[in-house]
């Protein structure tokens, strides 16, 4: 009878496997959500016709408040009276009355940075589809693959044994004891591979979840920002022409400007971060290609910062737009979710990359503590030590006792 450790091997590929699948599902969920937000934004620009009554009333009043304080003293003098500065609030009360057409005019200037970064960054997300097939065809072509997991994901274990043992490729040395223990290590050593070569995948994928994350918050207050200013755009163009409230128009524009251009800076961001997964990803295949396998290494860690810092990054968009169109002032939501992002980001990315390196330390050493238990070489350390020395006196037991009879 042929005792068999493979189900411990499924049960934790089972567990890790569809964490990393579910994660890759995840982030490409929360980038599809971009495009509910722009619909979010066309459904509700029509609101602003509600306001454009309010703001022709205000500017009404304005109007008149602001020809009779500059006509009365040339009326009382006699005097004749100059037309031209008289034309603003008309000019600002047409625009009122337009007020939809006034922002399908500075949406459509606008509106070609927006969709150039975009194209930049579905370009760069291409090339990073066409590299992780390569790298997924590239691993299936090597040894180890084939041996821990094969055609049907179960690995092979006839290939493993004829690796290990070249001098009993048939296996006509193994006794029941030997296979058990081979059983345990072949499952141990496959269980191992899956893990170390899924940390780099799980750790990019939870990062690449709060990195689209950190995207759609800064697109959400973006688009907050707009619709506010938008809808309330009518009552700021008639409150601009009472004196004392002239800047008010300068300011709304130039916000209106600012907060459009968070997107097409947020996927410059975004470019960048994919430009560098591109460099990873080909460092990959080079391993690959050269080791016939690839490792966490230092090229590694530093694409998890990158990511990390990529993170960071998005939440100084803000910041980066001020410098293309200035405007005073601070924005409190944004830095209240700016905060709390950050900190989950970074505590989140710190969190997984411990867990994580300490279960790949563990699943890395078993082979080798199960190995010491059962020779009796060393007094091993850990959970499997201990499953190695049970069944390598329980061998020993059942050898003695067998020999007696």
């Amino acid at each position: 009878m042929r005792w068999c450790g493979k189900p411990l091997v499924y049960a934790v590929v089972g567990i890790l496997l569809p964490g990393i699948c579910n994660a890759q599902s995840v982030a490409d969920n929360i980038g599809g959500l971009h495009g509910v937000l722009d619909k979010l934004y066309d459904d509700m620009i029509p609101l602003c016709g509600d306001m454009i009554d309010i703001g022709r009333a205000v500017a009404c009043f304005a109007a008149i408040w602001y020809i009779s304080a500059r006509v009365w003293k040339h009326i009382a003098n006699a005097e004749s009276i100059d037309l031209y500065p008289l034309l603003r609030p008309f000019v600002i009360a047409v625009a009122i009355g337009m007020f939809p057409q006034v922002l399908d005019v500075i949406n459509g200037v606008m509106k070609p940075t927006v969709t150039a970064t975009s194209g930049i960054v579905k370009n760069s997300d291409s090339a990073i589809a066409v590299l992780l097939q390569r790298k997924q065809d590239a691993i299936k072509t090597t040894d180890l693959y084939k041996m821990y997991v094969g055609v049907d994901g179960r690995g092979d274990y006839d290939r493993w044994y004829k690796y290990y043992h070249p001098n009993d490729p048939e296996r006509q040395n193994e006794g029941v004891f030997d296979r058990m223990g081979n059983d345990i290590k072949f499952g141990l050593e496959q269980a191992a591979y899956s893990i170390r070569n899924s940390v780099k995948q799980f750790l990019s994928e939870v990062l690449q979840v709060l990195f689209q994350a950190a995207s759609l918050c800064i697109n959400t207050v973006r688009t907050f920002y707009l619709i506010v200013l938008a809808i309330l755009g009518p009552l700021v163009f008639g409150m601009s022409i009472f004196d004392g409230f002239q800047q008010s128009l300068i300011s709304w524009l130039g916000r209106y400007i600012n907060y459009f251009l968070w997107l097409p800076i947020a996927n410059i961001f975004g470019a960048i971060i994919n430009k560098i997964q591109i460099n990873m990803l080909q460092i990959d295949i080079d391993q690959i290609t050269k080791y016939g396998d690839t490792s966490f290494g230092a090229n590694d860690t530093a694409y998890l910062i990158f990511l990390i810092m990529g993170i960071v990054g998005y939440f100084t968009v803000p910041s980066i737009a001020g410098y293309v169109v200035h405007v005073a002032g601070s924005n409190p939501l944004l830095q209240k979710i700016t905060g709390i992002s950050m900190a989950a980001a970074t505590g989140g990315a710190g969190m997984a990359a411990s867990r994580l390196g300490q279960g790949i330390s563990n699943a890395a050493n078993a082979p080798k503590n199960f190995k010491e238990g059962y020779t009796g070489q060393n007094t091993g350390s850990g959970m499997m030590a201990d499953v190695g020395r049970a069944a390598g006196n329980s061998g020993a037991y059942m050898y003695d006792q067998l020999k007696n009879l």
